[in-house]
């Protein structure tokens, strides 16, 4: 399946190669002929684009490496240095093409436009939106955000090209030079997709939220599983595309004997990777006393109690054991919230007003999921 979708990912490239080196080349001949700084900026544009599908076909090609000792996990992550390497290039691309408008500005050269050079202008925008349209729907089937990233760029190319072709038109009719201006434009937008492309990989590599989708479906999964009252602290680490492994806390009846608990999270780990693609490597277990009518009132008195702090999103893993007087639960503090801490010491000290003579211990959780 990963072999597939590497020979994919590596035919969409080769074409999205093909197409910027062609695009390079007849824009280049236009811009020097016409003496056209924002076309010739254009052609930059495109080389830059190639250079990136040629970064993608490397990163995919080391991704694919097996697992091995000093990297057990694999080498998936490598997909999102590459994407990161490919965002560092058109954010380059950006700033040195903002320098060479600011200087047309300040030094003006007259372009001359040819019928033929607008022709080609006009064939490079179509093609643009068609590469750009294709390499997306790819990247997204296959999961590539390197694939993504390049069809983004593709199509943001096809509208910067619209407006060479527009200043190109303007110059030709009219008389009007604004190709320095329109420089300065495309300029920006390059830097602008360079910005956010970069924000988007580094998330990736720094590790950001379970994508609430993901974090739902695994969590539907697990909860349909008959003996399970409830899924929570879903940590999940992303070792590359469709590499997602990780853990998670179910709730589970406390009369469930050591085998029953190992039949039970077999079940689930299995499960959630037949359904969600999703590797589980431990499965921790919260018990729940709830036949007793005691046990039930002091833990509705307890979300009462939460239920007057807006920044709790949570609680799970509420046990109370009456003959030692401990009660103990997990709180899900907004990070939103001012201050996390001073927020659960607060809860804990509302809970041992209410329950004098009980030792509390309230774990606070981190807001990792949906």
């Amino acid at each position: 399946m990963q072999s597939s979708r590497d020979k994919t990912i590596s035919r969409t490239s080769a074409l999205s190669i093909f197409a910027n080196m062609a695009l390079a080349s007849f824009k280049a001949a236009v811009g020097l002929a016409s003496s056209s700084i924002s076309i010739i900026l254009d052609a930059v544009n495109n080389l830059s684009d190639a250079l990136s599908s040629i970064i993608t076909i490397i990163g995919i090609k080391l991704a694919a490496k097996k697992p091995d000792k000093k990297h057990p996990y694999g080498h998936g992550r490598i997909e999102y240095i590459s994407a990161s390497v490919i965002s560092a290039i058109v954010l380059y691309a950006g700033i040195t093409a903002l320098k060479e408008s600011i200087i047309k500005i300040i030094h003006p050269q007259v372009p001359n436009y040819s019928l033929s050079a607008l022709v080609i202008l006009a064939a490079a925008i179509l093609v643009k939106i068609l590469l750009g349209v294709y390499v997306k729907s790819v990247g997204k089937k296959v999961s590539s955000k390197a694939l993504e990233a390049s069809g983004d760029d593709a199509k943001n190319d096809a509208i910067l090209s619209a407006s060479v072709l527009a200043s190109a038109l303007a110059m030709k009719f009219f008389g009007v030079s604004l190709e320095a201006y329109v420089g300065i434009l495309i300029s920006l937008f390059i830097i602008k997709s360079g910005i956010e492309m970069l924000k988007d990989t580094l998330d990736d590599i720094l590790g950001a939220r379970v994508p609430r989708d993901t974090a739902i479906a695994v969590k539907e999964t697990i909860c349909k599983t008959p003996g399970v009252y409830g899924a929570y602290d879903l940590f999940l680490n992303d070792y590359g595309p469709n590499r997602l492994q990780g853990s998670v806390h179910i709730e589970v009846d406390d009369t469930l004997t050591a085998r029953e608990i190992d039949e039970l999270t077999n079940e689930i780990s299995l499960a959630v990777y037949k359904e969600r693609r999703v590797i589980l490597t431990a499965v921790g277990i919260y018990s729940r006393n709830t036949s007793d009518p005691i046990v039930v009132e002091a833990k509705e008195k307890i979300l009462e109690i939460l239920e007057g702090h807006k920044d709790v999103l949570q609680m799970h893993g509420f046990y109370l054991d009456k003959e030692k007087k401990i009660i103990k639960f997990d709180t899900v503090i907004s990070f939103d919230a001012q201050d996390r801490e001073a927020e659960c010491d607060s809860i804990f000290q509302e809970v041992l007003t209410a329950f004098p003579g009980y030792s509390v211990k309230i774990n606070l959780d981190t807001d990792m999921s949906d």
